[in-house]
């Protein structure tokens, strides 16, 4: 308990006020998923979140979106709901979106000899947001696309 609220005090206000955000998003995300399962799911995270032109992330968004994406995969450990990797990276892939970047959600595995390992992250401008999703590979359908 004492290393969680050590974590929470080094939290800057906002940074609370994002990581609450997050834990009500997640729960969000997770009631959808069991209601409407992902494809709907990820359409209405898609319309809810869509903007006419988005831009490349500057290095300062780029900067917030990775301190962002660490919110999320807090919130996820320790909020109402078991956010799984794809629950955080459907909420993250949204809010990129809603702030007029260009996030892609990639879902995939993790290749080796060892047991099936699926995960989703999120990349912007080509960059992972979360140190932990380096090594996986995205999912392709047959034209090479996602």
């Amino acid at each position: 308990m004492g290393r969680r609220l050590d974590g929470w005090r080094a939290l800057t206000w906002r940074e609370r006020g994002q990581l609450a955000r997050c834990a009500l998003g997640l729960s969000v995300i997770h009631a959808a998923l069991a209601l409407l399962g992902y494809r709907r799911t990820h359409r209405t995270v898609e319309a809810l979140s869509r903007r006419r032109a988005s831009h490349p992330a500057s290095a300062a968004e780029l900067a917030a979106a990775q301190r962002l994406a660490r919110l999320a995969a807090i919130a996820g450990r320790h909020g109402a709901v078991e956010a799984t990797c794809l629950r955080q990276s459907l909420l993250l892939y949204g809010w990129l979106r809603r702030r007029g970047l260009a996030p892609q959600l990639h879902l995939g595995l993790k290749p080796g000899g060892g047991p099936f390992q699926a995960h989703a992250w999120v990349e912007l401008d080509g960059q992972r947001l979360l140190p932990g999703d380096a090594g996986h590979l995205a999912f392709r359908n047959q034209q090479g696309q996602m």
